[in-house]
């Protein structure tokens, strides 16, 4: 064992063998560090916080340190960190709520570079990469393997399935599938582009295995699937409504049911919040079912959003014209040519998008 005199470490605090501990650093009293854990100078590890055998906290990386969230009262909860994670500087990782369940949990083998912040209530599987500033919200799952480019930033509630691939700068707002690439697109919007081919095959997934996801890719969520007018759950049910279904694909597609089924906003985790001011504001009538048409040559995009009424479900519709087209207006139970427009769910609706061609001279 090697502890720096300048560092404060909690006599009571528990401390594995071979632990570095660096100048500066402070260690609490509730903490317990596994064997070969190595801590760098100006590093704070605070709160009820385990850290398994072989992790790393570099300087200025805090652990433990009380949830930021305003309903959290002194309870106490904990942050349990599994094996051989790296937390790199200015990394910050909080302990769970009271409301979220009490613990907040990491895996093993998972890389946190700069700025990376994991909030109260997360759980993070194993062998995960979470590039510069990476920002989790609270209450949220990430599988194993999953690998999340620099400055992406996840809602509370989320759920990401394994072997997913975050783009940078994606803004993730609704639950990502298992095996897939999800990347920034216009404005504020995330789309799913593609397989995580590369990935799989570096975790040795088969050929097979790989391409039965692409060709499930391309049923559900190709350009040409969904300008067919065919809703996604629907496309969904037709690929697990096949005689001989891989069980990766079965594995993405229930991913997909789940959240279509008890998912609120798109995230699955919601319907599983405790907090009853959320649920008792939440109306059935969500579950109605919106229909959107293409009429001429582009595609139609629909975001959840908040509706103060409660009176169902709130959907922002926004119509994407495809070079040399132009977005003329809505028709159906939404008229009118506000783009993007709002849309309440109360019943049953069908939407009408109508793209025009341009002419040479527009």
């Amino acid at each position: 064992m090697s502890i720096h005199p300048s560092a404060i470490v909690d006599p009571t605090a528990t401390i594995g063998s071979d632990v570095e501990i660096g100048a500066f650093s402070i260690v609490g009293a509730n903490v317990t560090l596994g064997n070969r854990c190595k801590v760098h100078h100006h590093a704070i590890i605070e709160g009820y916080t385990t850290l398994g055998d072989g992790c790393e906290v570099y300087p200025q990386a805090v652990l433990g340190m009380a949830p930021q969230d305003l309903k959290f009262s002194g309870e106490k909860t904990t942050l349990v960190i599994g094996k051989n994670n790296i937390f790199r500087e200015m990394v910050t990782v909080h302990p769970g709520t009271g409301n979220g369940g009490g613990e907040t949990t990491i895996g093993d083998n998972n890389l946190f570079l700069i700025g990376v912040h994991i909030a109260h209530d997360c759980r993070i599987g194993s062998r995960c990469v979470f590039a510069n500033y990476v920002q989790l919200a609270g209450h949220i799952h990430v599988a194993d393997h999953v690998n999340m480019g620099g400055h992406s930033a996840v809602h509370h509630f989320v759920s990401i399935g394994r072997h997913a691939f975050i783009g940078g700068m994606t803004r993730v707002a609704a639950d990502v599938p298992p095996f897939v690439i999800l990347v920034a697109a216009r404005g504020t919007r995330s789309e799913v582009r593609m397989i995580n081919g590369v990935g799989l095959q570096r975790n040795k997934f088969s050929t097979d295995e790989i391409t039965a996801l692409k060709d499930a890719f391309m049923k559900i969520f190709a350009r040409r699937a969904r300008l067919s007018g065919t809703p996604i759950r629907d496309r969904v049910e037709a690929v697990l409504a096949a005689d001989s279904v891989n069980p990766c694909v079965a594995e993405l597609c229930e991913f997909l049911m789940r959240s279509f089924a008890h998912g609120r906003h798109g995230r699955y985790l919601e319907s599983l919040r405790a907090d009853r001011v959320h649920r008792d504001s939440w109306n059935a009538s969500s579950d109605f079912k919106l229909t959107v048409n293409v009429v001429g040559d582009g595609e139609v995009t629909r975001t959840p959003r908040a509706n103060g009424d409660g009176n169902g479900a709130a959907y922002e519709l926004t119509a994407l014209a495809s070079p040399g087209w132009a977005f003329s207006g809505w028709d159906g139970n939404l008229s009118g040519s506000s783009n993007p427009a709002l849309l309440t769910l109360d019943q049953n609706k069908t939407v009408d998008a109508t793209f025009a061609k341009l002419s040479n001279t527009d």
